[in-house]
């Protein structure tokens, strides 16, 4: 058996496996090794300016000559001139959050990329297709960094039905029973970011990594609801503080600024107590570290294990 599929030939990859675009975390290094373990590898442009994500894209090329993405939070303040970058670049797939890419999608295709915007909702996933994007990442509330609020088990098989666009799953999926469970919902394929947080050439701070490998299933909290805009992070110091603004009803403004910075705190320079260790739900399923190549590798033979058992134990 051999697990591909549409996204396969979609995107020119070899496994149905796409690294999430994280932010201080996904950088050429860690893209470089998922794409040349054929899968897609992804840089997380974050709110890093145009000239910082040039040195990344540049690391990626000289590792590998596999296609790679780039992922591009529209909110930034930087976003305009990442998307210049990314369109000079020619860069293979583009992925968005935080924001409509419509007015961009025309030009990135253009320019020989492929489009394919995170989304967390039926809607937003219909108005996607109607900007005629390639396919649409969902990603359900499981999920580790900013979240909607629809699981994935509910959320993919309806985005399926609505759309005729290829669908990648995302959230709550770090082994081979999950990239069973999402191919069996209709999806295409799966995006992984927590379990690559875990991965050899991730150049994350030990302490962040180690965090995750100690999590246990309740560990990963939601905070910022208040503030319009939830994020999942590994429960610490940081998120009981919050928690207790929320609770006293704090304005906006003064949660966000607790908050600025502690991504970085926490993935650069380890401060896992009060930085925001952004994981998601699965955290607590992670239980080492490997390279991306065996990640990959093992995910696949889980999954067509699953995948050959199940029928045959269904069927008999």
């Amino acid at each position: 058996m051999a697990l591909k599929t549409e996204l396969c030939d979609l995107l020119n990859i070899e496994k149905p496996i796409i690294q999430g675009g994280m932010a201080w975390v996904a950088t050429g290094e860690l893209a470089a090794a998922v794409s040349a373990a054929g899968g897609l590898g992804i840089i997380g442009a974050g709110n890093a300016p145009a000239d910082v994500i040039k040195k990344e894209i540049d690391k990626v090329r000289k590792l590998t000559d596999k296609p790679f993405g780039l992922n591009i939070m529209l909110l930034s303040p930087f976003a305009e001139e990442i998307i210049e970058l990314a369109i000079t670049e020619k860069i293979p797939v583009i992925t968005t959050g935080a924001g409509n890419p419509g007015k961009h999608v025309k030009r990135f295709q253009a320019a020989g990329s492929k489009v394919v915007p995170v989304v967390p909702s039926v809607a937003l996933a219909r108005r996607m297709e109607r900007l005629k994007v390639d396919a649409v990442i969902v990603e359900g509330t499981e999920a580790g960094g900013h979240i909607g609020e629809l699981t994935t088990m509910a959320l993919v098989p309806q985005v399926i039905d609505a759309i005729s666009i290829p669908v990648i799953a995302a959230g709550g999926i770090a082994d081979g029973r999950g990239l069973a469970a999402a191919l069996t919902l209709g999806a295409a394929g799966v995006q992984m970011g927590t379990r690559f947080v875990c991965a050899a050439e991730c150049t994350a701070a030990e302490e962040f990594k180690t965090a995750i490998l100690k999590a246990r299933d309740r560990d990963a909290v939601v905070t910022g609801r208040s503030t319009g805009h939830p994020v999942r992070n590994l429960k610490n110091t940081l998120t009981k503080r919050i928690a207790k603004l929320e609770q006293a009803g704090t304005a906006t403004p003064e949660i966000e600024e607790l908050a600025t910075g502690r991504l970085r705190a926490a993935v650069i320079e380890g401060d896992v107590t009060e930085g925001s260790v952004m994981a998601g739900q699965i955290a607590g399923l992670i239980a080492d570290i490997l390279p991306a190549a065996e990640i990959i590798e093992n995910l696949i033979q889980d999954a067509e294990i699953v995948i050959k058992n199940n029928c045959n134990n269904l069927l008999n």
